[in-house]
């Protein structure tokens, strides 16, 4: 009876079978002996025609699919996102077109720097990922729990998460990577910041905001176009683990955060989020002291307060981990009508490599699995074949367009939506935004006014822990920017590091 529902989940199976189920081989046909092979004798080898042994091993041997690069540990879960205020001037998406709409959705929440078997509670940003079935299709969010993010430019993408990841040649995490790339990367600075701060561990995935991060774009019935910035805020409130806390758990309970979010959602303590927007206007857009496609940057919410939107509910746990976690597949690039890309490259980047990704990992046919699947639709285009196609191939309707016998046509609404009209100019160049962008402004504020002393003192001790293995050439360039942030940011780093360089001694 102490026993949690993740605990006792076999038990919980077996009290819902009705009848005692027959084994099968893999064609369905009744399986009469599951614990031998077919041999030559007693002692004798195996023989070859031993087929249900021979499917049992291939199959074995490649039920482990690629794991993910990026986001490899994660938990999953499945509710609803029900409209509580109308935002219709602003956006024509079915899944907003009126209070009291509701629209099943699927969630995951994960680490990013870890592999599938690493602690839940490593210093790390958190994806927030949500998947909405909506009547015009599948949409996918997919943010972080941080309204920012390291980096502006898609190019640097690989090499930073390199440095996240183990180091070639010892295949250990290293230090000197991290710091190195960071410091020599000054955007990074806001990031860095929010990670060594209290909310780098969440207290588990129910105790955290989500945000979109980038800039999209909302285009209204009449076509008119805004930009937007999506925050989810958590309605359990904001709760982390401290530093020594996280330690004990990676050891004691590695899987702390996927526990507690599947327990909570079986005992019917359902977690949910509260979804808001920021609003730009395309005139703010261009005049703003800052550019607001930078994903290193976040909105003032003095000058672009939060508008309420609706809320988001999870009730059902998963029924099988890999069926619809680890196959469920995210990508912004999945946009319905309404909602559109940023001139953001940072999204631009990732409009490419989520789905490219995706492909590698599942097969072309990716959106075919249920979990993916836009079920709420009848999806007609004009690709067919690919391993595991799982559908009659859309039959005989033709597969070229235009064509004279009756395939699918463009819709005149969905066009309207979809291709809001924007001015580009502009010499096509590789612009480097090193130099030209304000890096500190920002953190100064996070730093001053955000964080109060006790959270500071907090942040530049883990920072301080964590860069002390760097090589010493590398924390003098990493104080220094952050000195940038602040001088008392910098002087006290420095009298950290110093302190952990004598107690070395």
């Amino acid at each position: 009876m102490s026993r949690n529902p993740a605990e006792n989940q076999l038990n919980l199976f077996k009290e819902s079978q009705k009848d005692k189920s027959v084994a099968t081989t893999g064609n369905g046909a009744p399986l009469g002996t599951k614990t031998a092979t077919a041999t030559v004798g007693e002692r004798g080898p195996v023989v070859l025609q031993d087929v249900h042994f021979l499917d049992e091993m291939s199959h074995f041997d490649r039920e482990r699919i690629p794991e993910r690069v990026v986001h490899a540990k994660g938990a999953g879960a499945f509710g609803y996102f029900e409209v509580t205020h109308d935002i219709t001037q602003y956006c024509a998406a079915k899944v907003f077109e009126k209070v009291g709409k509701k629209t099943p959705l699927a969630v995951r929440f994960s680490t990013v720097g870890g592999e599938s078997g690493s602690a839940d509670t490593a210093r790390d940003p958190r994806g927030f990922a949500v998947k909405f079935y909506t009547d015009d299709g599948v949409w996918d969010l997919v943010g972080n729990n941080t309204p920012i993010f390291f980096i502006r430019d898609p190019i640097l993408f690989p090499s930073f998460i390199h440095t996240q990841k183990r180091n070639p040649a010892t295949h250990l995490k290293d230090a000197d990577m991290f710091w190195d790339f960071i410091s020599l990367r000054p955007e990074s600075t806001h990031q860095v910041m929010f990670l060594f701060a209290d909310r780098g561990i969440p207290d588990g995935y129910r105790f955290m905001n989500g945000y979109g991060s980038h800039t999209f774009k909302l285009i209204n019935a009449q076509g008119k176009p805004v930009y937007c910035k999506f925050h989810f805020k958590s309605n359990q409130g904001i709760k982390n683990l401290e530093a020594r806390r996280a330690d004990e758990l990676a050891g004691s309970d590695p899987d702390y955060s996927i526990r507690d979010l599947y327990n909570a959602i079986a005992k019917g303590e359902c977690p949910s989020w509260n979804l808001k927007i920021q609003v730009m206007t395309f005139e703010q857009a261009e005049q703003h002291s800052f550019n607001p496609f930078d994903v290193t940057k976040v909105w003032p919410q003095n000058e672009f307060p939060l508008i309420p939107v609706g809320r988001m509910v999870l009730d059902r746990n998963p029924s099988n981990y890999f069926a619809e976690v680890e196959q469920i597949a995210f990508a912004p690039s999945h946009l319905v009508p309404g909602i559109e890309a940023s001139p953001d490259k940072m999204l631009q980047g990732r409009l490419f490599s989520y789905a490219d990704t995706h492909r590698h990992r599942l097969g072309a046919n990716y959106l075919q699995l249920p979990v993916n699947c836009p079920y709420r639709v009848s999806m007609k285009n004009y690709q067919r074949d690919g391993p595991m196609n799982v559908t009659d191939n859309q039959g005989g309707a033709p597969n070229y367009y235009p064509n004279s016998f009756g395939g699918p046509e463009p819709c005149g609404f969905a066009h309207k939506l979809q291709n809001s009209k924007f001015n580009v100019s502009g010499d096509v160049n590789r612009f480097e935004s090193g130099e030209t962008e304000d890096n500190f402004a920002q953190p100064g504020i996070f730093y001053r006014r955000v964080l109060d002393e006790a959270a500071r003192e907090r942040m530049i001790t883990n920072m301080v822990n964590h860069m002390s293995a760097a090589s010493p050439f590398i924390q003098e360039r990493a104080v220094q920017n952050f000195s940038q942030v602040d001088a008392d940011f910098g002087r006290r780093l420095t009298e950290g590091l110093k302190l952990r360089r004598s107690a070395k001694m």
